[in-house]
């Protein structure tokens, strides 16, 4: 089981720390031991998290006496301290936010991969779009533009960053505005920015607008990138390890049921989000693997800190053993 120690930076890191000392409000009782445990899911309303919802469908979390209550985020920086205050029992969370966190000391534990990059280029759940007719096509002409991430100062910015870099640009000239990933297709139709860093669906919603797709920022960063990992705060996983344990296996088998159905993902995202079907057709799914992949997490940690994004650099043994 790998572990993480996680948080957030600065502000949201000191809010996050004030509170963990609550160990959340489950019954710390194993469901092996008989009944349901109930236990709140801090996620985002992408693809991403399809394998949580598939799998409470088919029954991977019931069999092994958990219910999930899920609960929505803008991204994964807003989870972490919902994790650590007790909100909720585990969250999802991208590697950035898990990183910055664990560099600033608020335990948590890392217990499930969660979703990886394609590792196609222009094929990947995730993309840099720019309005249709727009003069920009290449991420070089970035600098001075206003970019839309869903978080600022995090995996998407880094991966942004990257893609300007590798096309010739200066990544520190590039003016990032932070929009939530379902409000970029009306900003970028409107001319509110000039381009959007967005994941599935909202990256087929813009596609469909007429927009262009320039980059594929998270391949850019590492090929075949781990994006995200589920977690928990170490308290909860200390007093709770039947929990832990069975929701790990769940997520287990819930990532690699996602994998092998398509067709029932695509399905299952309408039950979380507004997104038509004309859009779903052309979602581009990501991978979820059972692992995750070490190397492109040495190689995002190392992209972050060259943004600045850590005062000390995260510890990448103690993250993932």
């Amino acid at each position: 089981m790998r572990r993480l120690l996680a948080g957030l930076a600065t502000g949201t890191f000191l809010l996050a720390t004030a509170a963990c000392g609550s160990s959340g409000g489950s019954s710390s009782t194993s469901p092996s031991s008989g009944g349901t445990t109930t236990v709140k899911v801090g996620i985002i309303p992408i693809v991403d998290v399809a394998p949580l919802y598939l799998g409470q469908k088919e029954g991977f979390f019931s069999k092994r006496g958990l219910k999930l209550s899920m609960s929505l985020a803008q991204g994964g920086a807003a989870i972490v301290p919902g994790v650590t205050s007790g909100q909720f029992q585990f969250g999802f969370s991208n590697v950035t936010s898990l990183m910055i966190a664990q560099s600033n000391g608020v335990p948590v534990q890392a217990i499930a991969n969660g979703v990886a990059s394609t590792g196609v280029a222009g094929q990947d759940f995730g993309g840099l779009v720019v309005k249709k007719g727009s003069s920009i096509t290449s991420p070089k002409q970035l600098v001075g533009k206003k970019v839309a991430v869903n978080t600022l100062n995090n995996i998407n910015s880094t991966a942004v960053r990257e893609s300007v870099r590798k096309a010739g640009g200066d990544p520190d000239k590039v003016s990032f505005v932070e929009l939530a990933f379902d409000q970029m297709p009306a900003a970028l139709d409107k001319g509110q920015i000039d381009a959007a860093m967005a994941v599935e669906p909202a990256l087929a919603t813009m596609k469909l607008q007429g927009a262009t797709e320039i980059a594929s920022p998270l391949v850019d960063v590492a090929k075949n990138l781990t994006v995200a990992l589920y977690f928990t705060s170490t308290s909860y996983a200390q007093k709770n390890p039947g929990v832990v344990t069975e929701f790990q296996a769940a997520v287990a088998e819930s990532l690699s049921y996602a994998d092998a159905h398509p067709d029932e993902v695509r399905q299952i995202v309408t039950t979380y989000t507004k997104t038509p079907a004309d859009v779903l057709a052309k979602v581009t799914l990501p991978k979820w693997p059972a692992e995750a992949n070490r190397s492109s997490i040495e190689t995002l940690e190392k992209l972050s800190e060259q943004d600045g994004l850590f005062k000390t650099a995260p510890d990448l043994d103690k993250l993932l053993p």
